[in-house]
C-alpha cells in the first residue's frame, strides 16, 4: 500500500484519519493530495491533510473537523457579516444576478417558491425578489442562529439547522446552493435530500470550487485558497461533480466556470503573509486585510478574460435539473 493511501490508524497516531470512502463516489482508497493551515481566519496552528480519490479524483479533508464547526466558524467570517459590512460580498452577489435573472425567466407560473441553503440573513433572497415578483416564497437554511431575526424581519421563512434536517411540505422551483456544497461532509446526502424539495420543473444552482484550475495546481503545496481551510471539506472539478449529480437523481442543464478571484488573493497573500511582508491575524482575517480587494479585483478581471478563452477558472456554476425517469417520462 503507498504510505500515503487514507486507512484507518489507531486512535493518536501520528496523521491518523477516519474516512476510509471519498465522500464523493463512496469508493475506498485515496492518497494525499496536499497539507494546508488556516492562513484566512488562524483559527488553529494545525495542519490538515487533503486526500485524492483514486477513483474519481474528488479532493476531501480527512478527518473532518465535524465537531469543531464553533471554532473553525469565528464570529468575524465574511458570510456571518451583514451587507453593509461585507463589500466584496455585495459585488459578488450582484454579478451572481445577473445569472439568476436568467434562471427565473424560464419558470413558469405566478407563485414561485425560493430556497437558500446557507443563505444567511437573506441578502440573495432579497435580491431575488427584485428581480421576479412571482416569488412569494422564500425560504433560508442555515446554521446560523444570530441570522435568523434578520432573515424573519426581511420577510423570508427560516430554518436554523442542516439542510439534512430540514423537512416541510413544500417544493422549491429555485434552490440555491451558493458555495455550500464544498462545506459539507456528505455532498451526495444533501443532493438527494434536495431532489424530494424539487418541483418537476424546478434548478438548484449550484456554485462551487473548481480543483481543475491553473491556481489549483500552482498553490497545490502551498495553502491554496480553494481549500479554504479547514472549512472546505470536499472539491470537485467538472466530471466528478456530473458524476456525482447523476448518482443523486440530477441531470446537468446548464455549466459555466466563473472567477475565482478569492483564491487567487487569499493564495498570494498567504504567501506574503508566510515571508512576513504582511499580517493577517485571527482579529484583523485575510477578507480585511486592505491588499485583499485589490488583488481580487485584478484576478477577477484576469480570470472573466480567461473564460472567453476557454480556460477554467476556479469556480464553477452549475444548474442541475431533475433527471428524466427511465422511461423517458
Amino acid at each position: 500500500m503507498n504510505e500515503h493511501t487514507v486507512e484507518r490508524r489507531a486512535p493518536g497516531e501520528e496523521g491518523a484519519g477516519t474516512a476510509t470512502r471519498c465522500p464523493g463516489c463512496q469508493a475506498s482508497g485515496a492518497v494525499r493530495w496536499a497539507r494546508a493551515r488556516d492562513v484566512e481566519y488562524h483559527t488553529s496552528d494545525q495542519e490538515f491533510d487533503y486526500y485524492r480519490c483514486a477513483r474519481c479524483g474528488a479532493v476531501f479533508l480527512d478527518p473532518m473537523p465535524v465537531d469543531r464547526l464553533a471554532q473553525i466558524y469565528p464570529a468575524n467570517y465574511y458570510a456571518y457579516a451583514s451587507d453593509e459590512q461585507s463589500f466584496v460580498h455585495r459585488i459578488k452577489d450582484r454579478l451572481d444576478a445577473v445569472r439568476l435573472r436568467r434562471i427565473l425567466s424560464r419558470l413558469s407560473g405566478d407563485d414561485l417558491r425560493v430556497l437558500d441553503v446557507g443563505g444567511g440573513d437573506g441578502w440573495q433572497l432579497d435580491v431575488i425578489r427584485g428581480i421576479d415578483p412571482r416569488v412569494t416564497y422564500t425560504q433560508v437554511v442555515d446554521l446560523d442562529a444570530a441570522a435568523q431575526a434578520r432573515a424573519v424581519a426581511r420577510g423570508h421563512h427560516f430554518f436554523c439547522g442542516r439542510v439534512e434536517d430540514f423537512t416541510t411540505e413544500r417544493r422549491f422551483d429555485l434552490i440555491l446552493l451558493i458555495n455550500l456544497i464544498e462545506h459539507v461532509s456528505d455532498p451526495g446526502e444533501v443532493l438527494r435530500t434536495l431532489r424530494r424539495h424539487l418541483t418537476p420543473q424546478g434548478v438548484i444552482l449550484i456554485k462551487t470550487p473548481n480543483m481543475d484550475s491553473l491556481d489549483a495546481r500552482l498553490f497545490r503545496h502551498r495553502d491554496w485558497g480553494g481549500y479554504h481551510c479547514p472549512r472546505h471539506w470536499v472539491l470537485f472539478d467538472r466530471r466528478n461533480f456530473t458524476s456525482l449529480a447523476a448518482r443523486c437523481g440530477f441531470a446537468v442543464h446548464r455549466f459555466a466556470y466563473t472567477q475565482g478571484a478569492p483564491f487567487w488573493s487569499t493564495s498570494i497573500l498567504a504567501q506574503l503573509a508566510r515571508r512576513g511582508w504582511v499580517k493577517v491575524s485571527a482579529e484583523r482575517p485575510m477578507t480585511q486585510h486592505p491588499l485583499f480587494p485589490l488583488l481580487a479585483a485584478a484576478f477577477a478581471g484576469f480570470d472573466l478574460v480567461r473564460v472567453r478563452l476557454g480556460g477554467r477558472p476556479s469556480q464553477m456554476f452549475v444548474e442541475l435539473v431533475p433527471a428524466p425517469a427511465p422511461d423517458g417520462r
